[in-house]
C-alpha cells in the first residue's frame, strides 16, 4: 500500500480501535432477506461476537444486493431493520463494530460501476451462484444479478479489508474479489486495494437442514420446518426438532453415514461446547426422544435472551435508526478515501 493511501486510512483504523493500535479490518455483509436461523448464528454471527474485540469490524446490511431479485419495498425496509436488531441482540457491540445499511453509503454503488468496467465478463460467466439463482432461463433475469459479484467485491475493497468471514459457498466470491483487486493494482502499478483473505471456519460452518440433512440450512427453503429461526417461540422449536430427520437406528452417535442425527448432534455440540465423546456418553442408552428434548431445551435457553433484546430494539426504532446512522457516518470517510483514490488513479474528475 502506498504511503499516501496509508495516510488516508490509518486515522480510521485508529478510531475503530480506540486509538490504541491498528487492528486488522474485518468486513461482512448480509442480505436483509428471510429470517436469520440457528445455522447463521452458530456458523457465523456467534463467531463474530466472540472475536469482535480483536478486529476493527464493519458489518453491512447489503440492501442493494437484495434488489437483484424481486422484493416488496415494505418487506425490504422492514427486514433491514429486523436484521440490524438481530445482529445487535446476538451481541454485536458498537464499541467494536460499525453496523450500517449499504445504501446509506453511496460510495458502494459508485465504486461498483467503476469496477464493472475492470471486470472481464468471462469471470462473471463462471460464477456458480448466478447460474443457481438465474434458474433455467438466465436471459430473463436483470443485469444486477449478473453483476452483483462486482458490487460484493466493492463492498469489501472500499474498506481496505483484511479478512472476510464467509461460508464455504462464498469462497468463489472472495477469489473474484482478490483477482479484481490484484488486476486493478497491476494495471496501474500501485497498491490501491488491500488484498483481502477469506476466513472460512470448519467448525459449525455448515449446519444442515432439519428435513434434509444433505442440504445446508437455508433461509430460502420454503419448508419452514427445515430450520430453527432465531425468533421461533419455544413451542415452535419443540415441534421442529421433534420432526427433524434422524434414522431408524437407536444409537446416538456422530456418524457421517447417518447425516440426520449427526447434524442434530453437531448443533448440540456447538451449543454446549462439549466434545463428541462427552455427548455420546451423556446419551448412552437413551433414545432420540431424550436427545431431542435436551436439544430443544438448549436451543430455547440460547435464544431466549437474544429474543428479549431483539424485541426491545425493534420496539425502539429511533434508537435503532440512530445506531445505523452512526455506523454509516463512521465508515463513510474510509469509503470516500478509497473511492477518491481510485478516481484519482484512473483519471476521473
Amino acid at each position: 500500500m502506498s504511503i499516501e493511501m496509508n495516510q488516508k486510512i490509518q486515522p480510521q483504523q485508529a478510531e475503530a480501535d480506540g486509538g490504541a493500535h491498528v487492528k486488522k479490518r474485518v468486513f461482512s455483509g448480509v442480505q436483509p432477506t428471510g429470517n436469520i436461523h440457528i445455522g447463521n448464528y452458530l456458523g457465523a454471527i456467534r463467531n463474530w461476537v466472540n472475536s469482535q474485540a480483536e478486529y476493527a469490524n464493519i458489518f453491512c446490511i447489503v440492501d442493494l444486493h437484495a434488489i437483484t431479485l424481486p422484493i416488496d419495498p415494505i418487506e425490504l425496509h422492514t427486514n433491514t431493520r429486523k436484521l440490524a436488531a438481530l445482529y445487535l441482540a446476538c451481541g454485536l457491540d458498537t464499541r467494536y463494530c460499525k453496523l450500517f445499511v449499504q445504501s446509506h453509503v453511496h460510495e458502494h454503488a459508485e465504486m461498483s460501476w467503476i469496477m464493472n468496467c475492470y471486470t472481464p465478463t468471462g469471470w462473471l460467466n463462471r460464477m456458480t451462484q448466478f447460474k443457481t439463482k438465474a434458474g433455467a432461463d438466465p436471459d430473463t433475469v436483470d443485469a444486477g444479478l449478473y453483476c452483483y459479484p462486482v458490487l460484493m467485491a466493492c463492498d469489501i475493497l472500499l474498506y481496505q479489508t483484511h479478512y472476510v468471514p464467509v461460508g464455504d459457498d462464498q469462497r468463489q466470491h472472495i477469489e473474484l474479489t482478490r483477482d479484481l483487486a490484484q488486476r486493478f493494482n497491476s494495471i496501474y502499478k500501485q497498491e490501491v486495494f488491500t488484498i483481502p483473505e477469506g476466513q472460512i471456519r470448519d467448525v459449525g460452518a455448515r449446519i444442515m437442514s432439519l428435513d434434509d440433512p444433505l442440504q445446508k440450512m437455508s433461509k430460502s427453503n420454503p419448508n419452514l420446518s427445515s430450520r430453527i429461526n432465531l425468533l421461533d417461540e419455544p413451542k415452535v422449536i419443540k415441534q421442529k426438532i421433534g420432526r427433524a430427520t434422524t434414522d431408524s437406528q437407536r444409537l446416538i452417535a456422530f456418524d457421517p453415514e447417518r447425516p440426520g442425527i449427526t447434524n442434530l448432534l453437531s448443533i448440540y455440540q456447538l451449543l454446549t461446547n462439549q466434545s463428541q465423546q462427552e455427548i455420546e456418553a451423556e446419551f448412552a442408552g437413551k433414545g432420540y426422544g431424550d436427545f431431542k428434548a435436551a436439544l430443544t431445551e438448549r436451543l430455547v435457553a440460547t435464544l431466549e435472551p437474544i429474543q428479549k433484546r431483539y424485541y426491545e430494539l425493534i420496539n425502539d426504532m429511533p434508537t435503532l435508526e440512530s445506531i445505523l446512522k452512526q455506523g454509516a457516518d463512521e465508515v463513510r470517510p474510509l469509503a470516500t478515501a478509497t473511492l477518491n483514490r481510485v478516481k484519482e488513479v484512473i483519471g476521473l474528475g
